[in-house]
Order: structure tokens, then C-alpha cells, then sequence
């Protein structure tokens, strides 16, 4: 059984999400209190403990404000795994430069979209305005927020979402 646990800052910034095993180790060596149980009880042969949702650690540590890195994952994600030509879901779909890149076109977020097959291959290595073919949405780069990094993880952990908005 996985559980992914919510570990805020001393400020309640939410920092990252680690298994069962590191939250506990962290509850036990008191660097962490437990904020949220709501999962339960975990039974030793002498000690019972609560099976932590969200902890928050008792000293600030500085840490990097959590980034989306510039994947097919994540260009899919924000594209909310929708062609972005024609709007088909599609499971197969697969990356475009809207400025092809032998063109001058450049890998990052505002040159790339995800694009079913079929689009795809009628673009080519063409510009849009070569095509006829139109964007649904101009390409941006992602939220950085909490709310947006964190979300693969809020289908099985909504009692998160009150820690999450707003960072």
C-alpha cells in the first residue's frame, strides 16, 4: 500500500510529497508533526501511529520553488491531452513546433503543442500560416503554482486542496 504524503514548510508553503515510510521517519526523528491524518492507524507490535496525509516540518528549509520541467508529459498535461489543432483526445498523441525547428523555432514552452498524428503529419515541417491549419490556444508555459505542480496527485488526496490554493 503507497500513500503519498503533502510536506509543508514551516510557513505551510507546501515543498513536496514523499512516501509513508519518509514521513513517518520524519514524525519520529521530530523534524515533522503530523497536520492532517484522516487515513487511519498504522499498527506496530507495541506502538500505534497515524497514517499521515499532509505534515509540516518544525524548522523553515529553504527549497526551490517546485518548477514544471519542459517534457512530452507535461506539454501534454497542459494541453489537457487535446490536439491542439483539431481538438481530438486522442491517446497517441505527439509533439509539435508550431515554428518547425529547421526554421528557426525554438524547443520551449510557447513553440511547442500537442498534436494528434493526423495534424501532425499535414503540418509537416511547415509554418501555420503555410497550412491553412489554426491553433485552439496560444502555447504558454505552465503554472508554477502549487495547485498546478501537485495535481497529478489530487484525484486520490482532495483533503490536500485547502494547502494547496493559493501558493
Amino acid at each position: 500500500m503507497e500513500y503519498a504524503v503533502l510536506v509543508l514548510n514551516a510557513n505551510f508553503e507546501p515543498i513536496n510529497v514523499c512516501n509513508l515510510q519518509r514521513a513517518l521517519g520524519l514524525m519520529l526523528t521530530e523534524k515533522a508533526a503530523l497536520v492532517m491524518n484522516g487515513r487511519g492507524v498504522l499498527h506496530t507490535a507495541t506502538t500505534t501511529y497515524p497514517i499521515p496525509s499532509v505534515i509540516r516540518l518544525q524548522n523553515m528549509v529553504h527549497a526551490p520553488r517546485p518548477q514544471v520541467y519542459l517534457s512530452k508529459r507535461e506539454i501534454l498535461r497542459r494541453d489537457n491531452f487535446t490536439c491542439q489543432y483539431c481538438g481530438k483526445n486522442t491517446p497517441n498523441l505527439t509533439i509539435d513546433h508550431v515554428i518547425p525547428r529547421h526554421l528557426g523555432g525554438k524547443h520551449e514552452w510557447i513553440n511547442v503543442v500537442a498534436a494528434c498524428p493526423q495534424c501532425n503529419h499535414r503540418k509537416g515541417g511547415r509554418p501555420l500560416a503555410e497550412t491553412g491549419m489554426n491553433l485552439l490556444h496560444q502555447p504558454q508555459p505552465p503554472s508554477n503554482s502549487a495547485a498546478y505542480v501537485f495535481a497529478r496527485h489530487l484525484n486520490n488526496n482532495l483533503e490536500w486542496e485547502d494547502f494547496l490554493n493559493g501558493w
